[in-house]
């Protein structure tokens, strides 16, 4: 052999350059072929501008009769991306035509779970950075041993960013094979056997066949076992398997109840005809993300997890005369307690069928005034909401000229009570016993609590009120109407039973003592008003209205002064009493043209607890952050807001409590009108303020009671913290 090498060396050398120079045609013929071509092609491998896509097998050869998986790989350009198979409210799925020899199979591709990409208010279903779609490819147990599998693969793809653009592509593999049917797998290459691992890694973890999707509320909900799942779970998101099931951009609120997950939907155009199946990605508190294919059951859902759809009907009413009878004890509504005191002993305490009678048509019209007014609130606030406006309970006294023209009231029953001016005596008759004015006075006393007790949230009646409005304009009415039948009730009671009203007192001269010592609340009441416009309005704002308090007094003082003057004095003193009432009323309605002051980043109280504004985009951050956060919704004019604030989240054991636990305190102020905090309360059917939500680092948010202690407050956090058994709350 070693002579054979010898004797031919100008054969080899000639030999060697005839390979190097096929070796150079052969690059040659590439160069040209990479200069007319649009995208950079190799056998398996495809580079556009946008994606660099590839097709690799995992086994470097293949057994007949046996299956081995492909990997269709796309590298994608930062800020672009391709798509899932549903791509949500746009896009296009990758799609892949075979060519393959005669029994050879293609299955089809697989979907990694993929991210959402918002697209202004909507989203897309799809993948960024890279994605592996694996496919399973099959050869027949007869295929002759020794010949090499040849597969081409046609592969169409749309790539996106601002955007779009279809692209393209060919892939040739060829496979060897060897050993015999039956024989075992050819073996994995160890360059891509880290890689398929990887990529099996993204790939649903099973398949869910127990849970069940049907209509909550406005809404969907789907359930699912929790023993089809194998983690805890911290974070659950629904992607629809096809378009209109579901509005992709959607909040998708989850909770975990009696074993189940409940996964708060938003119907999609075609919510009732697209196939109620798709991915569940769910991830547990360690952060591991795990995905899981749903094949939901139409139908109604679990009662167990049922039971926080809306209250329904006969509650709603239950919960709207409870709400109704506990505002006669809310702070907001004692001035008006004391006028309706005094009217109970004020000619309603005698005997005999005179006195009855009295009584009836004192209650009857007291109940009247309630009743109307609430009907007119109602009204008024359906009519603003249907139009577009986004107002809730109380949006009245987030008006500054209705806060002045309250100061004002309140300000006029209090000279009239203690007896600077006789208007007041005529005024809701709580001077005079005659039935006449009696009657009258009683519709106005139940008029003006009603005003005034309608800002106030009460418990129960939050949730009643909330589902209220998404009813129709008849039922919701009869609610509120209910609402202010409660109100009214003890007063109509006391009225219409006889062993009732024998309780009451005798009349007598400690009246008159009464009467002028409860000015005191109602002047009490207009300071109050006063501090609201100021967080309205700022300084400006209170100057008008306290002009508007001299102005008022004035003109009261005229009226008293001339009321018994000569006909031309007293026509002098009734223009100058209107002048001074018209400048009065032109000051309130003026603050409605002062900016709101700015609001500062946080506040700390006395006792050290620190407060944020709300935002959603806050609150959001918080979230994701897993801090936990205190939610309070609140307003200046809400006086059980301001109770609870005093008594349970001022106290220096709550202030130390939320800094231990590191809770971000946020603040919502509603005292004027913000669309964001309307729309949180809505979110959690709640009409008005005041509202408190806790959101523990690791669990469902829990919805506090709306009278507040220190107690409640604490126990929140404390079974929140890490350790506690207490993750529903």
């Amino acid at each position: 052999m070693m002579t054979a090498k010898s004797t031919k060396p100008s054969s080899s050398i000639a030999c060697r350059l005839s390979v190097c120079r096929r070796l150079c045609q052969t690059g040659l013929a590439l160069l040209v072929l990479l200069l007319v071509w649009p995208g950079s092609i190799s056998a398996n491998l495809v580079t556009t501008e946008n994606v660099t896509a590839r097709l690799v097998a995992e086994r470097s050869e293949i057994a007949p009769g046996e299956t081995v998986d492909l990997a269709l790989v796309f590298e994608i350009r930062p800020g672009w991306h391709t798509y899932w198979r549903n791509p949500g409210d746009s896009g296009d799925p990758p799609r892949v035509e075979w060519t393959l020899p005669e029994g050879v199979e293609a299955g089809p591709l697989s979907w990694p779970r993929p991210e959402v990409i918002p697209v202004g208010p909507l989203a897309n279903y799809g993948y960024s950075e890279r994605v592996v779609h694996l496919i399973a490819l099959s050869v027949p147990a007869d295929w002759p041993i020794g010949e090499p599998v040849r597969i081409r693969a046609d592969a169409d793809w749309l790539v996106c960013e601002e955007h779009c653009i279809p692209e393209s592509g060919r892939f040739d593999l060829t496979l060897p094979t060897g050993a015999g049917a039956g024989a075992r797998p050819g073996p994995i290459d160890p360059a891509q056997a880290e890689f398929f691992a990887a990529a099996r890694v993204g790939l649903p973890n099973g398949r869910i066949e127990g849970a069940a999707l049907g209509v909550a509320g406005a809404g969907l909900g789907l359930v699912i076992p929790l023993d089809e799942l194998s983690e805890e779970i911290d974070g659950a998101w629904f992607f629809a398997g096809e378009w209109g099931l579901i509005e992709h951009a959607a909040e998708q609120p989850w909770r975990l109840l009696d074993g189940h997950l409940r996964i708060d939907l938003l119907p999609g155009a075609l919510s009732d005809q697209a196939a109620p199946d798709g991915l569940l990605v769910v991830a547990d508190a360690l952060g591991e993300v795990r995905s899981y294919e749903v094949a939901a059951v139409r139908g109604p859902l679990p009662e167990e997890v049922a039971r926080d759809r809306p209250i329904g009907l006969p509650l709603a009413f239950a919960f709207a005369l409870l709400g109704g009878l506990i505002l006669n004890l809310m702070p907001c509504v004692f001035p008006i307690l004391a006028m309706k005191a005094l009217s109970l002993v004020n000619g309603l305490s005698g005997q005999g069928p005179e006195a009855a009678r009295e009584r009836v048509l004192h209650g009857v019209a007291y109940t009247t005034g309630v009743l109307l007014f609430f009907a007119g609130l109602a009204v008024l606030l359906l009519a603003l909401r249907a139009g577009g406006a986004a107002v809730g309970w109380g949006f009245q006294l987030q008006y500054p000229p209705f806060v002045v023209f309250m100061a004002y009231v309140f300000f006029v029953i209090g000279l009239s009570l203690s007896g600077a001016v006789t208007l007041g005596a005529r005024l809701m008759s709580l001077g005079g016993a005659r039935t006449g004015s009696g009657t009258a006075g009683a519709f106005g006393t139940g008029a003006l609590a009603a005003l005034v007790a309608a800002p106030c949230t009460a418990p129960f009646m939050g949730a009643a009120l909330g589902y209220a409005v998404t009813l129709s304009w008849p039922l919701a009415l009869a609610i509120m109407l209910t609402l202010g039948f409660g109100l009214a009730l003890p007063f109509l009671l006391l009225s219409l039973v006889p062993q009732l009203a024998r309780l009451l007192p005798k009349p007598g001269a400690w009246m008159e003592t009464l009467k002028q010592a409860l000015a005191f609340p109602m002047f009490a009441a207009a300071a109050w008003l006063v501090w609201v416009l100021s967080v309205q309005t700022g300084s400006a704002g209170v100057a008008l209205v306290l002009g508007g308090l001299v102005l008022l007094a004035f003109a009261l003082w005229l009226r008293e002064r001339t009321r018994g003057l000569p006909s031309v004095r007293r026509r002098w003193g009734l223009a100058g009493t209107s002048a001074a009432l018209i400048c009065a009323l032109y000051l309130g309605v003026a603050t409605d043209r002062l900016t709101a002051p700015t609001l500062s980043e946080g506040e700390v109280s006395a006792s050290g607890l620190a407060s944020e504004p709300y935002s959603p985009e806050r609150l959001a951050a918080a979230i994701d952050a897993r801090r936990p956060v205190f939610v309070n919704m609140t307003a200046a004019w809400c006086i059980t807001c301001l109770v609870n604030e005093r008594v349970a989240l001022s106290a220096s054991d709550v202030a130390r409590s939320f800094t231990d636990a590191g809770v971000l305190y946020l603040k919502g102020d509603w005292t004027n009108r913000d669309p964001a905090i309307t729309a949180y309360l809505a979110d959690h059917g709640r009409n008005g303020v005041p509202l408190y939500v806790f959101y523990p680092a690791d669990g469902d948010p829990q919805v506090l009671p709306q009278i507040l202690t220190e107690d409640m407050v604490l126990r929140a956090i404390r079974t929140s913290a890490p350790g506690s058994s207490g993750r529903d709350g």
